[in-house]
């Protein structure tokens, strides 16, 4: 069984009301906890996810549901991979990454670049689907695309040549409704989900771009990738990591990072026996023994990268640590090393 993150039904809870129906008797009736309707980061079946919206479309009568739900969805319900997407430096980067990390959000889904599906050079076909072999949902893949068409539209400030939509299925909302959403062209019954695009686009750059928060996300992307587990010690201790030196590491960055609410991350912690003050405070003195024992950098500089205010700061976690000064340790390491710099 895979999964998804609830963060993908931000959204649907407002979307069902605002039409009269009960949000919550739809998730019950799908298997799907309730607790999913208002919290980003938990981990559910996304067959119950895709049965969620196809059960609110057809008791409210709702077709288009899923592109309804999309016009209330942001980048931010992907978390870490948002702030990778956003800092791209061109829309070909941020499509290259959100390729190699969107199973973070959803394990089965995957979007690709690949070639105009009509032999169009000047196309570029941007291919958004479930795994192989597994059935297509018609309002999660509504949603999916009204999600990509948006954000597309956001990471480059404005139109951006969309030529047309293909739809693997002929859905139940008025193809009408489907081009004043994407403003293009919409074929249903094609082989797969596809937004056409200009092959030129890719080069685009992306609003905002910033090449040192992008290696930050990607980096910790990595590291939680290969560290997935059921406990969160060991990703905060990874983006803490990451954080220092760059970033401040306060708790609430590291819930952004997490895409967990600061609270939730504090007792998942705390179930684990520790803190966030423990885990960075210990991060703190594995990197500061590293910099004092080797390296022969400054400690003001050192003092920098582990995000302490000042040097002083420094020295007081260090007599805490280790028992001794900044120096002290130094040069006690390097006498048993027999060397110094």
């Amino acid at each position: 069984m895979s999964v998804i993150r609830s963060a993908g039904l931000r959204g649907f809870r407002a979307t069902v009301a605002e039409l009269g129906g009960d949000a919550e008797e739809f998730a019950v009736a799908a298997g799907l906890p309730v607790a999913a309707l208002d919290t980003d980061d938990l981990l559910v079946p996304d067959e119950a996810m895709a049965m969620v919206l196809e059960i609110a479309a057809h008791r409210l009568r709702c077709p288009d549901l899923g592109l309804r739900i999309a016009t209330r969805q942001d980048l931010g319900m992907l978390g870490p991979l948002a702030l990778a997407i956003r800092s791209s430096p061109t829309l070909a980067d941020a499509l290259d990454c959100t390729s190699r990390y969107l199973f973070v959000h959803a394990e089965s889904l995957s979007l690709a670049r690949e070639p105009d599906p009509y032999g169009d050079r000047g196309v570029t076909a941007l291919h958004y689907g479930v795994g192989p072999g597994l059935p297509t949902p018609v309002q999660g893949t509504d949603l999916g695309l009204g999600f990509l068409h948006r954000a597309l539209y956001r990471l480059v400030d404005g139109p951006y040549g969309l030529r047309t939509v293909e739809l693997p299925y002929r859905p139940p909302a008025a193809r009408a409704v489907y081009e004043e959403f994407f403003g293009a062209p919409v074929r249903f019954e094609r082989p797969a989900a596809v937004l056409r695009v200009p092959s030129s686009l890719t080069t685009r750059a992306v609003a905002g771009g910033d090449e040192t928060l992008r290696r930050l996300a990607l980096a910790f992307l990595a590291e939680q990738s290969a560290g997935a587990g059921a406990s969160v010690e060991p990703k905060v201790r990874a983006a803490v990591r990451q954080l220092l030196g760059t970033a401040t590491p306060e708790i609430s960055t590291v819930a952004r990072l997490l895409t967990m609410h600061p609270r939730t991350l504090q007792r998942r912690l705390a179930a684990e026996g520790t803190s966030f003050a423990a885990v960075l405070d210990d991060v703190r003195r594995t990197e500061a023994r590293r910099y004092l024992t080797a390296t022969d950098l400054p400690m003001t500089q050192i003092a920098r990268l582990l995000g302490l205010s000042e040097q002083s700061a420094l020295t007081r976690a260090t007599r805490r640590w280790f028992h001794a000064t900044p120096s002290t340790l130094r040069r006690t390491h390097q006498a048993a090393q027999g060397n110094s710099w």
